[in-house]
C-alpha cells in the first residue's frame, strides 16, 4: 500500500514499489496485491514475469497475509522470518517497521539485514546508500573490500541506470583479465599486473548490478566461476612464459604450466563439489570462495614492482595443487560420511 509519490522514488535503478514487489516475489509471496488508484510502472517486476493485482482498496483477508503499508527497503531473509514467525518486523533499535503479518498481534522479529522505511526523497537517498554499502560477496577479500569494490562502485552507480547486463560486464572483465596474460608473457609484468587489477575491479561491478537489480542468474554464476579460471589460466601461463624469457635460469615455464594444470583440476573438483548435498557444502563453499578471491592481484603488483615474479610462480605452481587436493579430500570425507 505504497502511495504513488513514495512508490515512484528511485533506489539504485529501481522504484521503491518495483523493488518491494521483486523482494516479495523472491520470498515466495503470491498473489501480490498493490493498493493503488492507478497502474504503477513496474519495469523490473514485469521483466521478471511477476504477476500483480492492482486494487483500489485493501482486499478482505480470508487468511494471514504479509502487509507492507509504506514504502520501504527490506531483504528477503527478513521477510522469510516475518512470515515464518507470523510477526511484525522491527529494526535493530526496536523501531516498528511498516512490514508484518496481518494477524501478527504482539509478535515481532528483529531485522538482520537492511530494513528501512522510505518516507520522502531524503530518506530514499539514505536508503540507497545503505543498499550500495550492503552489496558484498562471500568471496570478497581484503583488496576487494577496501579497494576493488569501492573503486568499481562508481561505475556500478552509472551502469545501474543503463541496459548493460551483469553478464556483459562479466565478459568484459574476463577479456581484460585474459589480456593481462599477454602482457605478462611479453615481460611487461607491471603493466600486466595493473590490467589484472582493472579486471578485478570490473569483476566486482557485475555482482553489484546483479544484486541491485535482481538479475542474479544461473548463467551469471557459471560465467563467474568459469571466467575466473580462464583468467587464472592466462595469468599463470603468461607469467611462466614471461619469467622464462627474462630469467632462463628458473624453471618458470614448468611452474607456469603446473599452475595452469592445477587450475583445470580446481575447476573439475569445484564442479564435482557443487553436486554435493547442501548440508555437506558449507566448508567446501568457503574453499570455492577462496578460489574466487582476487587478493593475489595485489601480491602480483608488489612482486612486479620489486622484480621477483618467480616467487609468485613457486607459490602458484605448488599451492594450486595443494588447494584442489584439499577440496577433493573434503568431498571424499563427505561421501564416506554419507555412506556411513
Amino acid at each position: 500500500m505504497c502511495d504513488a509519490g513514495i512508490g515512484s522514488l528511485e533506489i539504485a535503478g529501481m522504484t521503491v514499489l518495483d523493488r518491494l514487489v521483486a523482494t516479495c516475489h523472491r520470498t515466495g509471496c503470491d498473489p501480490i496485491f498493490i493498493v493503488s488508484d492507478d497502474k504503477p510502472v513496474l519495469s523490473r517486476a514485469d521483466a521478471l514475469g511477476i504477476q500483480t493485482k492492482i486494487v483500489p482498496a485493501r482486499p478482505e483477508l480470508a487468511e494471514p497475509a504479509l502487509l507492507i503499508t509504506q514504502g520501504a527497503l527490506v531483504e528477503t531473509r527478513d521477510l522469510d522470518q516475518v512470515i515464518e514467525h507470523n510477526a511484525q518486523l522491527v529494526s535493530s533499535n526496536g523501531e516498528r517497521l511498516p512490514i508484518g503479518m496481518s494477524d501478527s498481534g504482539s509478535a515481532t522479529v528483529v531485522a538482520k539485514g537492511i530494513a528501512l522505511p522510505v518516507n520522502d526523497t531524503l530518506s530514499a537517498r539514505a536508503v540507497e546508500r545503505a543498499l550500495w554499502k550492503s552489496l558484498t560477496s562471500s568471496a570478497d577479500g581484503i583488496v576487494d573490500r577496501f579497494f576493488n569494490r569501492p573503486v568499481g562502485r562508481a561505475l556500478s552507480k552509472i551502469l545501474v541506470h543503463t541496459s548493460i547486463s551483469p553478464n556483459q560486464v562479466s565478459i568484459v572483465s574476463i577479456l581484460i583479465g585474459a589480456a593481462s596474460g599477454w602482457f605478462f608473457a611479453t615481460g611487461q609484468f607491471l603493466l600486466g599486473a595493473i590490467i589484472l587489477q582493472i579486471s578485478a575491479i570490473i569483476d566486482c561491478v557485475d555482482g553489484d548490478l546483479a544484486r541491485a537489480l535482481f538479475k542474479q542468474s544461473l548463467t551469471g554464476k557459471w560465467l563467474d566461476l568459469v571466467g575466473d579460471q580462464i583468467v587464472h589460466l592466462a595469468v599463470f601461463l603468461g607469467i611462466g612464459i614471461g619469467v622464462a624469457r627474462t630469467n632462463p635460469t628458473t624453471p618458470a615455464l614448468i611452474l607456469g604450466i603446473s599452475a595452469a594444470i592445477g587450475v583445470v583440476f580446481c575447476l573439475v573438483v569445484m564442479l564435482r563439489g557443487m553436486r554435493m548435498a547442501d548440508d555437506r557444502r558449507f566448508l567446501f563453499t568457503k574453499l570455492v570462495d577462496i578460489a574466487a578471491n582476487r587478493d593475489f592481484s595485489l601480491l602480483l603488483l608488489i612482486l612486479a614492482l620489486v622484480g621477483r615474479m618467480e616467487l609468485f610462480l613457486w607459490l602458484a605452481g605448488i599451492g594450486v595443487h595443494l588447494f584442489w587436493l584439499a577440496m577433493l579430500i573434503l568431498q571424499m570425507q563427505a561421501v564416506r560420511t554419507d555412506r556411513a
